[in-house]
């Protein structure tokens, strides 16, 4: 008969380092709070004390650090840089034990929290889970951190979808907030709602002069901003974008567009663009404004007319990219005769007429500035004699654009007919799931032909959503310009770049000298 001796186990099955083995574990924490206003336990500075506390009492532990990440969301390890910091000195050997208080601390994204718990295993690294009591050297800790890991992912997700739900309702009722610490201009009132920064407001009515007044490009501004010492709500130097995202963003003229992204993955948090795939809100008159409502429409019509012009306009022509010549229809440009000389002359010609490209030499002739200018204060003063008139017609153009009844009605009926399409997909797929009625050639061919029906229908709501806005974007163009001209005085006698800039669409040179002002209340004037 066989005798049999039992070999005593000489590696403990947990930490898997030798019984006789009297080094010490390199053990570290890490701590992670999602808001400000977690228990004193959870607390961001408790949770540090804690876990140094903790580990220095073991005499068989090397205390080694904390991480810890303060205010950072636990569904993704990206952006957390002391979990990523501790992570990789984990794999360099300077660790061998991490503890933590639960795996939603650790991640809350299954994915993250198996994998990272598998690649520190790999280089000989525990983890700990304090509230779990799970130590990931045991062999049973995997199938208990996949289902403890997949409910507090399953848990993040309710919590994504309740706040977006939450911020939806709210959006619906017209409530909002804004980044006041990045939000130039703004500040949080006694309650909480958006009060004007007086002091900031300066700033902002500074750029919206320079770009409309002085006819001043985003580039331009911001280096006069930089140069006159005069910094961000960061206290950062200006950008061109950072001047743009100022003249665009309609909270100036005091409305608010909600919802302009949303998060598409509760998992990473990124945030994308909204082109219709939710629904947006218009908030007209939601806080105080800055910016009078038609000067900021003004301002998106300029920005449009400037961004189709690309290279050509120049912010130091104070005529550019509005005189026309009517030969050739290029745009005059400013030229300075004997530049060096006594008979040092500026003039305004057409671009093109010495062009050898071009077949036909222009004869339009050449312009001062002075001749500019006093036809169109001529031209200026003769429209606003009409004024009250003009007004009156505008009025009855924005009434007929104000009404969306037909574009909406055909919204309404092409979402139904989607709905209908979404309804016979799932019917489809049911009856291939669960009867033999359909061979896969017919369901092939009934899927593609309902796929593309969907995808024409959506196309055609995209459309008329578009419809809609160019619509819309007619009559804020409108009413700006009806309250333009309500603004400005009935006569002028001297030169206002504003005046030009803000009433002139543009204005064309004729062969006689004479020039056509054309202005965006639709007016034309001959002079």
């Amino acid at each position: 008969m066989p005798r049999i001796t039992v070999i005593e186990p000489t590696i403990n099955p947990i930490t898997k380092a030798s019984i006789f083995e009297t080094k010490k574990r390199k053990v570290a924490a890490y701590a992670r709070v999602s808001t400000d206003n977690d228990e004193q336990y959870t607390s961001f500075e408790a949770q540090k004390e804690y876990y140094t506390s903790y580990i220095k009492e073991r005499i068989e532990w090397e205390y080694v650090d904390t991480y810890a990440d303060e205010g950072i969301s636990g569904t993704s390890t990206k952006g957390r840089d002391s979990f990523n910091k501790m992570i990789e000195e984990a794999l360099q050997g300077k660790i061998d034990l991490i503890i933590t208080k639960s795996i939603s601390r650790f991640a809350r994204n299954t994915l993250d929290t198996i994998s990272k718990v598998r690649e520190l295993k790999a280089h000989n690294v525990e983890v700990y889970f304090e509230k779990e009591n799970i130590w990931t050297f045991d062999p049973k800790s995997e199938l208990i951190l996949t289902i403890m890991a997949s409910i507090a992912q399953e848990e993040s997700r309710n919590i994504s979808t309740n706040v977006s739900w939450g911020k939806r309702k709210a959006y619906k009722r017209g409530k909002f907030s804004i980044p006041f610490g990045n939000f130039l201009g703004f500040k949080r009132g006694a309650n909480g709602e958006i009060e004007v920064d007086e002091k900031e407001a300066v700033t902002v009515k500074l750029i919206y002069t320079l770009f409309l007044a002085e006819g001043m490009t985003c580039h331009s501004i911001a280096e006069e901003l930089n140069r006159r010492g005069i910094r961000t709500k960061k206290n950062n130097p200006w950008s061109k974008n950072g001047i743009k995202s100022i003249l665009t963003n309609e909270k100036y003229k005091g409305d608010a567009i909600l919802q302009k992204g949303y998060v598409e993955n509760y998992l990473d948090h990124k945030v994308v663009k909204n082109n219709g795939v939710i629904d947006k809100f218009y908030v007209e008159d939601s806080h105080e404004a800055i910016i009078p409502k038609n000067e900021w429409e003004m301002v998106q019509a300029e920005m449009d007319r400037r961004q189709k012009l690309g290279i050509i306009y120049s912010a130091t022509d104070i005529f550019s990219a509005k005189l026309i010549c009517e030969d050739c229809g290029n745009f005059y440009g400013r030229k300075v005769w004997h530049s060096t000389d006594t008979y040092r002359r500026v003039i305004y010609q057409c671009n093109y007429k010495f062009n050898p490209k071009n077949p036909h030499k222009c004869e339009t002739p050449h312009l001062s500035e002075e001749e500019i200018i006093d036809k169109f204060l001529l031209a200026y003063n003769k429209v606003m004699t009409n004024k009250g008139a003009i007004i009156k017609d505008l009025e009855e153009v924005v009434e007929l654009l104000g009404d969306y009844s037909s574009i909406e009605e055909k919204i309404d009926e092409t979402k139904t007919e989607l709905d209908v399409v979404e309804t016979m997909v799932k019917m489809l797929m049911e009856k291939r799931a669960k009867t033999d009625e359909l061979t896969e050639e017919e369901f092939n061919k009934q899927y593609a032909s309902l796929d593309s029906r969907y995808k024409k229908l959506s196309e055609k709501v995209n459309s008329l959503l578009r419809e809609k806005e160019i619509k819309k974007g007619k009559k804020e163009k409108m009413l700006a310009i009806i309250q333009t001209l309500k603004n400005e005085p009935d006569s002028i006698l001297k030169w206002d770049k504003r005046i030009w800039i803000m009433m002139v669409e543009n204005a064309t040179v004729h062969r006689d000298k004479s020039i056509t002002f054309k202005f965006y209340c639709g007016e034309e004037v001959r002079v």
